[in-house]
């Protein structure tokens, strides 16, 4: 049985991106080394990706109210598939669930029954793309939701989540482009970041964030100028 890699060295994946990309490079070092805390904790797969149809579309505060109350109609902390089939849809609904969601998590239990969903031991032992290709299959699951769990849950060190928006605007503040690129675009822009397109990804938000934090014309303005100092040698 294959063994992928879970968790890798961060200074070592910054020291290669550093290597292979200049521009990335001089991010690396304006923002430092990132924080490692709450990764790749044990983890159960239908709690996991019960709670990530829950949190869809929603708040970070009114996704945590209803999942809250699912929990609790569940009289259990964990939504299992036993916990989720322990109450019916008018008491999902009850809870603020949709009725999207609700066929979605119906989709989820019934899924797990029968031993279609994963585990946390078993998707260890597949390719990234076979886990992306089996968990997509559960209604209300996409590709960005498998990418999140492969990166914080499994520590899979080579994924790049491509059709993330911050991703793309990090992208595009990096290579001083007028338009975020394309996903197609990204990906190949990637190429060179592998095997440790997650950290590039990880740092690819944070750009995206410094941007973000200078808020008014003229911060955006000054940040620019004095990344473009810095790339220049001269900051």
């Amino acid at each position: 049985m294959a063994k992928f890699t879970r968790g890798f060295d961060m200074d070592e994946a910054a020291a290669h991106l550093a290597r292979r990309d200049r521009k990335l490079g001089r991010w690396i070092e304006r923002i430092g080394p990132l924080p490692q805390e709450g990764w790749r904790k044990p983890f159960d797969t239908v709690d996991s990706l019960a709670r990530s149809i829950l949190y869809q579309q929603l708040s970070g505060k009114a996704a945590a109210t209803i999942v809250g109350r699912v929990e609790e109609a569940c009289g259990s902390r964990k939504l299992s598939c036993a916990a989720l089939g322990s109450i019916d849809d008018a008491r999902l609904r009850a809870c603020g669930v949709s009725g999207n969601k609700t066929l979605a998590l119906r989709d989820l239990a019934a899924r797990s029954q029968r031993g279609e969903v994963p585990s946390q031991r078993e998707l260890s032992a597949l390719h990234h793309d076979e886990i992306i290709e089996r968990l997509t299959a559960v209604r209300g699951i996409g590709r960005w939701t498998v990418e999140m769990l492969l990166m914080f849950r499994l520590g899979r060190p080579d994924i790049l989540p491509v059709d993330d928006l911050g991703v793309r605007k990090g992208a595009q503040v990096l290579d001083k482009l007028e338009e975020m690129p394309k996903p197609k675009e990204l990906a190949e822009r990637g190429e060179r970041w592998g095997p440790y397109r997650t950290l590039a990804g990880l740092y690819l938000w944070r750009i995206a964030d410094a941007l973000n934090e200078a808020k008014t014309p003229v911060a955006k303005a000054k940040l620019l100028r004095g990344l473009a100092r810095q790339a220049l040698g001269r900051a």
